[in-house]
């Protein structure tokens, strides 16, 4: 028998959110702090920012047994096989031990071709993760990275206290779904959470499924998060949505990057631009779900544009990289803490042959694993934009 002892769930303990709202039923994470939130009604953004990807709780303790009381939603697509229950990945001292998934739960369901959602209240379930060393550790249990989480209740068989500083630089990230990470096998296999692990880095992951916009609120929650790091890829959503033309495109490039460096004007920053995807790589937007695929129980995506609408400014991934690619090299003059990365060096042509996007859009997770080394070697290592001197400090 286990004596328990509750703890509450704080800030202290839990990393990678930028807020905590208290429900009815305890502590739900944000990646985006609520005056964000407030500024946009889109449901897309509000189901991904409340999806915990990245955020773990941390702590050190010599207890045996972990219970975390939970209350999930669960996302199904109607149509399509239902998806796996979310992943929850425990680390003892930064190596991954155990991993579980909490039963139960709300679960969302999303009708693709009505565009309406519909929620089915269920119950909480509890998460136990037993036989751990019996010695003081650092441990971490990280939340599903695709599952909005409540977190009721915290229980260990010995007390519990924030996990010191460790003199780990802070790595903020903001992107698509491919960063939040769509398809990946669990929360430290996204490939944000393999490069930051590969650099010996803390992350905070602001990938928000396709909500990667260039939200000016977006900006200024980047701008207002302390970081010795910053990375962001622009791109896809873009296409996805046909949000805008290539001449709003620039301006609202720059106007994010502005208001990034007026809270951050030295620290390093990388523009990453997107991973080879086929369908938009000369074809316009908007993506469109395949209905024929659809009806036979796979969910994959199309390009709906037309190629000719190119000249009349609509984006395509190619268009997006040579812009992204000029408007660094202009700014680089008076920011020489400013990188631009061609995200095919990432993922390219050769890996779609190996490694294809299952639905068309987002990769599996392998080529998560593929994109997390990857990034890890071009930025992390001794010149790269993310290398670091003996004092810590960037190059």
């Amino acid at each position: 028998m286990h004596t328990w002892i509750t703890t509450p769930i704080t800030a202290n303990i839990l990393r990678g959110a930028l807020d905590l709202e208290h429900t009815e039923h305890g502590v739900l994470p944000h990646r985006l702090p609520a005056w964000a939130r407030a500024q946009c009604a889109d449901g897309q953004l509000a189901m991904a920012e409340a999806q915990p990807s990245g955020v773990r709780l941390v702590f050190r303790t010599r207890a045996t047994a972990v219970e975390l009381d939970a209350l999930p939603t669960k996302r199904n697509y109607a149509g399509a096989p239902s998806r796996p229950d979310g992943m929850y990945d425990l680390l003892i001292d930064g190596r991954l031990t155990d991993q579980a998934s909490v039963t139960g739960g709300n679960t969302l369901t999303i009708d693709m071709t009505t565009g309406t959602a519909e929620n089915q209240p269920g119950p909480a379930g509890t998460l136990r993760f037993t036989g751990l060393p019996d010695r003081v550790k650092d441990v971490e249990v990280w939340l599903p990275h695709n599952e909005t989480t409540e977190l009721i209740a915290l229980r260990t068989d010995a007390p519990i206290e924030p996990m010191p500083d460790r003199g780990r630089r802070t790595w903020l990230h903001h992107g698509s779904s491919i960063s939040h990470g769509s398809n990946a096998a669990s929360p430290t296999t996204t490939w944000p959470a393999l490069a930051a692990s590969a650099g010996g880095v803390e992350l905070i992951n602001l990938g928000l499924g396709g909500s990667a916009l260039l939200d000016p609120f977006t900006a200024r929650a980047l701008r207002d998060t302390p970081a010795e790091l910053i990375s962001i890829k622009i791109g896809i959503n873009l296409v996805n949505a046909d949000l805008m033309r290539l001449r709003a495109f620039a301006p609202a490039v720059h106007g994010f990057l502005d208001t990034i460096r007026e809270g951050q004007p030295t620290t390093p920053l990388v523009v990453l631009s997107p991973i080879y995807c086929p369908i938009h790589e000369d074809t316009p937007g908007p993506s469109a779900v395949d209905f024929a695929a659809l009806g036979t129980g796979h969910l994959r995506f199309r390009a709906a544009g037309d190629p000719s609408e190119r000249a009349a400014g609509k984006l395509t991934l190619q268009v997006i990289r040579d812009e992204l690619a000029r408007i660094v090299a202009q700014r680089v003059a008076d920011d020489s803490n400013l990188h631009y990365l061609d995200g095919r060096e990432l993922y390219g042509a050769g890996d779609f042959a190996e490694l294809p996007l299952p639905d068309e859009l987002h990769p599996d997770a392998a080529t998560h694993r593929r994109i997390g080394e990857r990034f890890a070697k071009l930025a992390f290592t001794a010149d790269g934009p993310f290398a670091e001197t003996r004092a810590g400090r960037h190059l």
